[in-house]
């Protein structure tokens, strides 16, 4: 075990139970550094803060675990995080019947640094953006797999850490907590609920014809402005909004993202959904889609045609290095939205940066109302749900941001 003291000046938001430390806060590490372990850290004056996990590797070197001086981590301790987060969303546990797909373990909010876990049905994907995390998952999967049972776990890392963290990219598959090789697995499609409509995921294809279950309130809070609307959603992905808006009867959705395969993905969800009786029928026949540069495509939009636009861009500030870069994306992006809705058009804006506060995001959003000559009402402030809880010591998690607008031109 490393014992680590925190330059003097360093330590306030470590003692506020903030995580994640980087190298410029560190003035010692005894012994040297050889290889990952656990570490105790302390102020200058020698006062205990936490219990941590430290490796030069990573590009955070130390994560901080637990403030009590009693509690040590390892093994055991690990296994005892994963309990605790499933018992947190013993509830999500019950919804089979409407809903099948939650996030389970929630990362630094869960006290387990660089670690996403998502129930899809029966299949748990893991994705990865930590050493630490990546260090324990025979442990993380083999406790999972006795909590849960599921069919199949999948485990990735997270293509925006994975070189900076060092971790291969190659998706590992486990069953009954066992590694398998992946010509072992068999690529079956698994039908999932959420809110009572289906969608398909692959346990081979990633993301790429997968699903993200964070939006899953704010699919349904936005139904309400939809019916008879004509409605445009941007970066759709495999369009899960789309199909809330043709189930609250919008009369016409149009799906941009940069990818075809995806945009397909959505059709082949929409006749499932329109053939099970979860959306209404023709839906299919209400719905377009269009690939390409979602912020060009955007701007080659017919003006004032549509009553309700959706903005849910990727992640585009990834590091606090690329905020400004991002806030003037997201700034683009809103006041061409802004420019092209009808009237009292209704408009859900999303940011998933995390290094973008959400006073940041709504300073970006008054630029883009100023820019487009337009005066804007917030309606609605929305968030990701229960089972991604943000901790307030740790404000990064509170990664997702939303509102719903109004629009108001003069006449």
């Amino acid at each position: 075990m490393y014992r680590i003291t925190i330059a003097e000046g360093k330590e306030k938001q470590l003692l506020r139970h903030h995580p994640w430390v980087f190298t410029g806060a560190i003035t010692k590490t005894e012994p040297k550094f050889e290889k990952a372990d656990f570490a105790e850290v302390y102020t200058s004056d020698g006062t205990f803060i936490a219990r941590g996990y430290y490796d030069e590797k990573s590009h955070i070197v130390l994560h901080l675990l637990t403030w009590s001086f009693v509690e040590k981590p390892g093994e055991e301790w690990i296994r005892a995080k994963i309990r605790d987060a499933v018992e947190r969303r013993k509830a999500f546990l019950t919804t089979e019947s409407t809903t099948n797909a939650f996030r389970i373990i929630h990362g630094e909010a869960d006290f387990l640094p660089g670690l996403a876990a998502d129930v899809y049905g029966s299949m748990i994907r893991i994705v990865v953006s930590s050493r630490f995390a990546n260090a324990f998952m025979t442990v993380i999967v083999d406790e999972l797999w006795k909590m849960l049972t599921p069919a199949l776990i999948s485990v990735a890392a997270d293509p925006n850490y994975a070189s900076a963290e060092g971790i291969g990219e190659r998706t590992r598959f486990f069953v009954e907590g066992k590694e398998r090789k992946e010509s072992d697995i068999e690529d079956r499609e698994t039908r999932i609920l959420e809110n009572g409509i289906y969608y398909v995921v692959s346990p081979k294809k990633g993301q790429k014809s997968g699903f993200y279950c964070d939006q899953r309130d704010n699919r349904v809070i936005i139904e309400k402005y939809a019916k008879d609307r004509t409605c445009l959603d941007v970066c759709s992905y495999t369009g899960a909004f789309s199909l809330h808006l043709l189930k609250a009867g919008a009369k016409y959705v149009k799906s941009i993202d940069a990818s075809e395969t995806v945009l397909r993905h959505l059709l082949y969800q929409c006749h499932i959904n329109e053939d099970k009786g979860t959306i209404p029928p023709a839906s299919r026949e209400r719905l377009e889609i269009e690939s390409g540069d979602c912020f060009e495509l955007l701007r080659k939009q017919e003006d004032g045609k549509y009553d309700l636009m959706v903005l849910d861009p990727p992640k585009l500030a990834k590091t606090k290095g690329q905020k400004e870069n991002a806030m003037k994306a997201y700034k683009d992006l809103n006041r061409v939205a802004m420019s092209k809705i009808r009237n009292n058009g209704i408009i859900a804006t999303f940011s998933c940066s995390g290094a973008l506060s959400r006073e940041d995001f709504r300073t970006v959003l008054s630029w883009s109302a100023k820019d487009a000559g337009v005066e804007v009402q917030i309606l609605e402030t929305l968030s990701a749900g229960c089972d991604h809880p943000i901790r307030l010591s740790f404000p990064e998690s509170e990664y997702l941001k939303g509102y719903v607008l109004r629009v108001i031109k003069e006449k």
